[in-house]
C-alpha cells in the first residue's frame, strides 16, 4: 500500500530571471508537487485532524519561500521547496516540478522536475543537520 499527497497547478507569486528588452517574461510559475507518506496517515479510525498530515502549513511555507525572496533559477526555488518538505517528517519522499509560462510567442511552458526518493531525502535531513 502507497500514499500520496498531491498538489497541482499551484500558481505562485514570484519573480524568477533576469530579462532584456524582447525576452519572453513568463506570466505563470505553476507547481506541481507529490509526497509519499505513510499510508496510516490516509487510512484513518476517525475523522481527525491529528491522525492525518496536515499540509496547509507546508503551503504557506511554500507561498513564503516564493513571495519573500527574487531568484535567478527555478532550480534554486525548487531546491529551498524541497528543503522545506524534508522539515516535515512525515514526507518519506517526493516529486516536484515548477514551469513558466510562456515560453515563447505566447504559447509553451519549461520546467524542471526533480524526484526524490527515500535515501535522498534521509541524505538531504543529515546534510541540514551539520
Amino acid at each position: 500500500m502507497h500514499s500520496r499527497i498531491e498538489l497541482r497547478d499551484l500558481e505562485l507569486t514570484v519573480s524568477i530571471g533576469t530579462y532584456g528588452p524582447g525576452d519572453v517574461v513568463p506570466d505563470r510559475h505553476l507547481l506541481d508537487l507529490t509526497l509519499a507518506i505513510d499510508p496510516s496517515l490516509v487510512m484513518i479510525p476517525e475523522d481527525r485532524m491529528d491522525a492525518v498530515f496536515d499540509y496547509d502549513p507546508l503551503i504557506a511555507r511554500i507561498d513564503e519561500i516564493a513571495r519573500t525572496t527574487p531568484f535567478e533559477t527555478q532550480e534554486r526555488l525548487m531546491t529551498l521547496i524541497v528543503e522545506a518538505c524534508a522539515a516535515c517528517p512525515e514526507v518519506e519522499a517526493l516529486e516536484i516540478a515548477l514551469r513558466k509560462a510562456p515560453v515563447l510567442v505566447g504559447t509553451g511552458s519549461l520546467g524542471v522536475r526533480l524526484v526524490m526518493d527515500g535515501a535522498g531525502l534521509a541524505q538531504l535531513r543529515h546534510d541540514q543537520r551539520v
